[in-house]
């Protein structure tokens, strides 16, 4: 009987699952709700979008938002320089936005991830060459290089998340590198390989779904630079075209009027600003979270 009490007090209480830990973490609760209502912000678009964001009327053109005297109840957020509605553009950039962010990731995270698994599992020269690579993308300047890239294959959506995407899975290659060079000594990958387990089956199916947390803290984290860097390029005149709306298009179109309608940056600035700090907070949630996992 003293066994049997002891026993249940050294039971270990049952850990908390991953949903548990995000809803009691006020970075991903908070960062999460943002990226869910931007997300159904650019899903809905044409849905919510009061009037076609590239509708031109120069009779109507720089009319202010809704908190000044001139404002036009048809108008909440004003108009640009050529008389296009400034909300529906904001809303139609988020699509922009999270396409771009989302694309680049599914590029670069094919690669990265494809490179990191192949590194840390195998070694030997296959590492050696991975790595090699890996060293070789990160002294290169990314704005520097996305400039001339995109210059020289023109401006589009598509020559963005290629170029950007091929730049941007250094970090995948590392982290997935580090995982695969743990797991690949655990006991449960020796069993593997002693029933005759295929190499494509530990790989992809036993080493990858057990780093897929330290993957989504990746994921969470480069988005954030992927989508900056889009309106960096956009602001330039080097991302997507005219007159698709793109947050960081609308914001060089409008530093022309800066001194007399300074509205036309600060809107699309702070929901640039608001979708980076959603990212930026669900990813350092989700580090806090999965972080005493890892270790």
């Amino acid at each position: 009987m003293a066994d049997l009490i002891t026993a249940a007090f050294d039971t270990e209480p049952p850990r908390p699952s991953v949903w548990r830990k995000m809803r009691r973490n006020s970075g991903t609760v908070i960062g999460g709700t943002l990226l869910l209502l931007i997300a159904a912000i650019a899903i809905l678009a044409p849905l919510l979008a009061p009037h076609d964001p590239v509708a031109q009327d120069l009779s109507r053109r720089l009319l202010p938002p809704f908190w000044h005297d001139r404002a036009v109840p048809e108008h909440l957020l004003g108009t640009d320089h050529l008389g296009r509605d400034y909300l529906s553009r904001l809303i139609h950039g988020a699509r922009v936005s999270l396409g771009v962010g989302l694309g680049v990731i599914l590029v670069s995270g094919a690669i990265g991830i494809t490179l990191g698994l192949l590194a840390g599992y195998f070694g030997g020269w296959i590492d050696m060459v991975i790595s090699f690579a890996i060293t070789t993308r990160l002294s290169l300047p990314i704005v520097l290089v996305a400039l001339a890239a995109v210059a020289l294959g023109g401006a589009s959506l598509t020559t963005l998340i290629t170029v950007l995407g091929l730049l941007l899975w250094d970090r995948f290659a590392v982290v997935t590198r580090a995982a695969a060079q743990s797991l690949r000594h655990q006991e449960f990958i020796q069993g593997l390989h002693a029933i005759g387990a295929s190499r494509a089956r530990i790989l992809f199916l036993e080493i990858l779904p057990n780093m897929r947390a330290t993957i989504l803290v990746v994921v969470s984290l480069e988005a954030a630079n992927v989508i900056l860097l889009e309106a960096a390029l956009s602001f330039l005149g080097l991302g997507v075209r005219p007159p698709t709306p793109s947050w960081g298009l609308m914001i060089s179109e409008g530093r022309d009027n800066i001194l007399f309608d300074p509205w036309l940056i600060a809107l699309p600035g702070a929901a640039l600003c608001l979708l980076v700090l959603a990212v930026n907070l669900f990813g350092d949630g989700m580090r806090d979270i999965m972080g005493p996992e890892r270790k």
